[in-house]
């Protein structure tokens, strides 16, 4: 499961290194890659800018259910769309939605562990909202976003523990 976690992630840094394009990007940068966190979920993200203040992300995450070693994985993409705040070059905030399919096991609790029953799929749409800072003299960029979701089959937490995220990029001009 890590090993698909981590060809996803660097599949979706190297599809948005090789089309990304600049021309009045207000982030400043081409491509971000780094980690997406909170305290239940981990993952990788990468942002290519598209053109202007178009933006797209792709974020592998894996989220920890109450530490009970369940194995999932949700892949996501979104398209987004950036703008300056607060009169300063290195604020800009964002807005966007699309689509993930998670993939999660199946388990139980009886006679004191847990059994497997299996796997399920669950296609489903995201929105998403964030400010991100990108430092003009380091290639860092930081961002806090809320990511609501909905599953078209399965489970909905649509403001669960997984809506809010923090990410950490390393930035290429």
């Amino acid at each position: 499961m890590k090993k698909i976690v981590l060809l996803c992630g660097m599949l979706a840094a190297l599809s948005l290194g090789a089309n990304a394009q600049r021309m009045s990007n207000p982030a400043d940068y081409k491509v971000g890659l780094g980690v997406r966190f909170n305290p239940w979920i981990v993952g990788f993200t990468a942002k290519g800018f598209l053109k202007g203040p178009h933006a797209l992300e792709g974020i592998v995450h894996h989220y920890f259910n109450g530490g009970d070693n369940i194995n999932n994985v949700t892949i996501t993409g979104l398209y987004e769309y950036h703008w300056n705040v607060f009169g300063v070059s290195e604020f800009n905030m964002y807005a966007g939605g699309g689509a993930h399919l998670a993939i999660w096991e199946r388990r139980y609790y009886d006679n004191g562990r847990w059994h497997n029953d299996g796997s399920d799929a669950m296609p489903g749409l995201d929105g998403i909202f964030g400010l991100e800072y990108t430092f003009s003299k380091i290639p860092l960029n930081l961002s806090a976003d809320l990511k609501p979701y909905f599953h078209f089959n399965g489970d909905n937490d649509f403001f669960g523990r997984q809506i809010g995220g923090m990410s950490v990029r390393y930035t290429f001009k």
